[in-house]
């Protein structure tokens, strides 16, 4: 699958001030000029995304959490309501609001990040929205009341307008904004992939349609399946766009709640507190099912990998040779090795010793076959290497060079060197049509029958079928 590398860049960075300050003035300016667009003739704005975007960039940032850059923040709010408006000293107050919101959702959210001792998920989906009601109330109150003689507008009506948009804009903004990551490169998209995205448009399409309150769930459905098949970022952004689309339709008529009157305020205020409550649906399930899917990862991986020396475990080597492509041409190479006498390391000098012959002897052996080939772990002191080699003979090379390794190096324990030595069985043979792991089930049978003459003869030794004729390769430390 073809793909295009996508140059990183990233807007702030701790080490550079004045860049972070020029881009938080120009953010802060850009989302204000968006909001204020938006206005209506008697409501502040239809849509804030303001807030909500500062509030995730502070909360996503913690070095921007400083007050000279609030003060930035704060700044390029009232520069622009001098320049585009007459509300005089009430902008002081309205711009307060905005900053009651940003500081609060930020500062929850970074709580969360200090219990946690270290950063956690992009998200939790739930305090996320919790955070964003305790916030837009604070808000509401405080912009309310700077908002009193506005357009004639009481501060009732104002509460109810101000907390909505807040809590609304918040819960469908703040998850794509702290989640929000471009790919290192874009690949090809298969038709099917944009199934999900498809559905949600159409639901849209439908909800446009029918009209009425419940044709706002319309999009709920496919939300959830976005939520299934996409990344969390990718569902946050979808939602997001959904959720701002249906407020927008429903303020301008375009998807009629009521269909014998025009829009009333309660009516928008019914609107967005219900798509916010929707909008949460879709990101908890994906991020519960990047948690399912995080935890599937780990369980996999220690099934897999041997937790101890780090190899792969009897299970996880099935599962790798499962993966690995056939080919005819090549051989395969089944090496069984046994560290010689472990059991007197355990004896003289105690499990902790053993464990860490074990993990060392593992290195050896791993760094011995390189990308050759496959390292696990069978069981107590019994390995096994899987390697593809051109012929009967560069595999036993390569068995023979991982004994040599291990009987030159010098395990040390506590300032007393180890001697440690090891005994090998191979088994060889052609892949042909064959599967990998029907072939590596074949040879390691004829491995462990070579291992048991390599013990038999005297150990520290490699023992091998002899390609030239019946006899047998033996190979023992000089």
């Amino acid at each position: 699958m073809r793909s295009i590398s996508v140059p990183r860049y990233t807007l702030f960075s701790e080490a550079h001030l004045l860049r972070n300050a020029t881009a938080l003035f120009i953010v802060t300016t850009l989302f204000y000029a968006i909001g204020a667009m938006l206005r209506m003739v008697q409501e502040l704005s239809l849509f804030w995304p303001l807030n909500a975007v500062m509030a995730a960039i502070f909360a996503r940032y913690v070095w921007l959490n400083r007050s000279y850059y609030y003060a930035i923040c704060y700044g390029a709010m009232l520069l622009y309501d001098v320049l585009t408006t007459q509300w005089g000293l009430a902008s002081l107050v309205i711009n307060a609001s905005n900053m009651v919101f940003i500081i609060m959702v930020a500062q929850l959210v970074m709580r969360d990040k200090r219990r946690a001792g270290s950063d956690p998920g992009p998200i939790n989906a739930l305090r996320l929205f919790y955070y964003c009601l305790i916030s837009a109330i604070f808000c509401a109150i405080v912009g309310a009341l700077g908002s009193v003689g506005i357009d004639r507008q009481t501060f009732l009506p104002l509460l109810a307008d101000w907390f909505s948009e807040q809590f609304s804009t918040g819960v469908l903004i703040l998850p794509c904004v702290m989640t929000l990551t471009l790919p290192h490169e874009i690949t090809r998209i298969h038709w099917k992939q944009l199934l999900p995205v498809a559905t949600l448009i159409l639901s849209v399409l439908a909800a446009i349609a029918v009209g009425g309150a419940g044709s706002l769930a319309f999009p709920l459905p496919a939300l959830i399946w976005c939520a299934i098949c996409y990344p969390l970022p990718v569902t946050c952004a979808l939602t997001m766009i959904a959720g701002a689309s249906e407020i927008i339709l429903v303020a301008n008529g375009i998807i009629n709640l009521a269909v014998s009157g025009p829009l009333l305020t309660d009516q928008l205020f019914s609107t967005r507190l219900g798509i916010a409550t929707l909008a949460i649906s879709p990101v908890i399930v994906s991020t519960s099912v990047a948690a399912i899917n995080n935890l599937i990862r780990q369980v996999s991986l220690r099934a897999d990998f041997d937790f101890l020396t780090r190899v792969y475990s009897r299970s996880g080597l099935y599962e790798a040779l499962k993966k690995q492509p056939g080919d005819a041409n090549y051989h395969l190479t089944v090496m069984l090795l046994d560290i010689d006498f472990f059991k007197s390391v355990n004896d003289n000098y105690g499990h902790e010793c053993g464990d860490y012959v074990l993990a060392a002897f593992a290195r050896q052996v791993h760094d011995a076959v390189g990308e050759q080939g496959l390292v696990a772990r069978m069981g107590g002191e019994e390995f096994v290497v899987a390697a593809k080699t051109r012929d009967p003979l560069s595999g036993y090379q390569l068995a023979e060079n991982i004994r040599q390794r291990v009987e030159a190096y010098v395990f040390q324990w506590r300032q007393q060197p180890l001697q440690v030595t090891v005994s090998i069985g191979t088994g060889n043979g052609k892949l042909g049509e064959r599967a990998v792991i029907e072939a590596f089930n074949e040879l390691l049978v004829e491995a462990d029958e070579y291992l048991y003459q390599a013990k038999k003869a005297g150990r520290n030794r490699t023992c091998a079928r002899s390609h030239t004729g019946d006899g047998l390769l033996d190979t023992a430390a000089s």
